[in-house]
C-alpha cells in the first residue's frame, strides 16, 4: 500500500497524535509540508496549530481562543507568536551578552587596580628595607665607637652617626613592623588578584561560550579549507602549465641498445 493510498483521515489522525505527544514540533510539520501539496494541506490545518499554540506559548490560549474565529489561519498565528518568541529571546541573549562584557570589564579593572596596589606595597616594602639596612649600619658604627679603632676607620663611623638625626631603636622596630605589615599586604594582594584572575578568565569562558555559534565557525571553516584547496590547484595547473625549457634527452644507455640492435 503506497502513501497515496492512505485516506486523508489516517494522515489526519497520525498528525494529531504526533502533535499530542511531543513527537511532532512546529519544524516537523513544516518539512512534512514541502514533502507533498496532500502533506502540505493537511499540515496546514488549524486543529494541529492550535495544539502546538497550546503546548508551546500556553499563556495566549485565551487570545488564541478569539483568534481562531477571525480570517487569519492558525499557522499564521504560531508563526507571529515564534517570531516575537525568538525577538525577544535574541533581546535578552544581547544583554546577556552586554552584561558579561561589563562584568568582564569589571574584572579587568579589579586586577589593574590590585596591581597598581601591589606594585605600590613593593615600593614602600623596597623603601623600608633599605632605610632598615642603613639604620642597622648607624647602630653597628655606634656600637663600634666605644671599642679601640683606627682613626680613618673611627672617623668615618662617627661621622655616620652624628649624620644620622633620628633615635635608631625606635625606628628599626618602626621599620621591623612596616616591614612585616607589607609583607602580609603583599600576600593578601597577590592571593585576591590570583581570585580575581581566575574570575576574570572564567567569565571571558562564559562569554565565548555564549558567543559560539557552530554553524557559523563551520562555514568559516569550510570555505577557509575551500580557498586553501583552490590555491593548490591553481598552484599545481601553473606549475603543469610551465613549459619544460630543456626537453629530456635519450639516456647513452638508449644509444648504446639502439646501436647495437642495428
Amino acid at each position: 500500500m503506497s502513501a497515496e493510498e492512505i485516506p486523508d483521515e489516517l494522515w489526519r489522525k497520525v498528525l494529531e497524535i504526533g502533535v499530542k505527544s511531543s513527537t511532532f514540533s512546529h519544524k516537523d510539520l513544516c518539512c512534512i509540508s514541502i514533502s507533498s501539496r496532500r502533506l502540505c494541506r493537511l499540515s496546514s490545518e488549524d486543529c494541529l496549530w492550535n495544539f502546538l499554540l497550546a503546548i508551546d506559548f500556553p499563556t495566549h490560549t485565551d487570545s488564541t481562543s478569539s483568534s481562531s474565529s477571525s480570517e487569519s489561519p492558525t499557522k499564521f498565528i504560531y508563526r507571529t507568536r515564534f517570531e516575537r518568541e525568538k525577538e525577544r529571546r535574541l533581546a535578552a541573549h544581547r544583554r546577556s551578552l552586554l552584561r558579561k562584557d561589563s562584568e568582564i570589564s569589571e574584572w579587568g579593572r579589579r586586577i589593574r587596580e590590585l596591581e597598581t596596589r601591589l606594585s605600590e606595597e613593593a615600593e614602600r616594602l623596597q623603601a623600608a628595607s633599605v632605610e632598615f639596612s642603613n639604620l642597622q649600619r648607624v647602630r653597628q658604627a655606634s656600637v663600634a665607637l666605644n671599642v679601640w679603632q683606627p682613626e680613618v676607620v673611627r672617623g668615618r663611623q662617627k661621622q655616620m652617626v652624628e649624620q644620622n638625626a633620628v633615635p635608631v631603636e625606635g625606628r628599626l622596630r618602626a621599620l621591623e613592623m612596616e616591614i612585616k605589615l607589607c609583607k602580609q599586604q603583599i600576600t593578601g594582594v597577590n592571593r585576591a588578584r590570583r581570585e580575581v584572575k581566575q574570575r576574570f578568565d572564567m567569565a571571558r569562558k562564559e562569554l565565548e561560550s555564549m558567543k559560539y555559534h557552530p554553524l557559523r565557525d563551520y562555514k568559516s571553516i569550510r570555505s577557509g579549507d575551500q580557498e586553501s584547496s583552490a590555491k593548490r590547484k591553481k598552484l599545481k595547473t601553473s606549475i603543469n602549465s610551465v613549459p619544460a625549457k630543456n626537453p629530456p634527452r635519450p639516456s647513452n644507455k638508449k644509444k648504446l641498445l639502439h646501436s647495437e640492435s642495428e
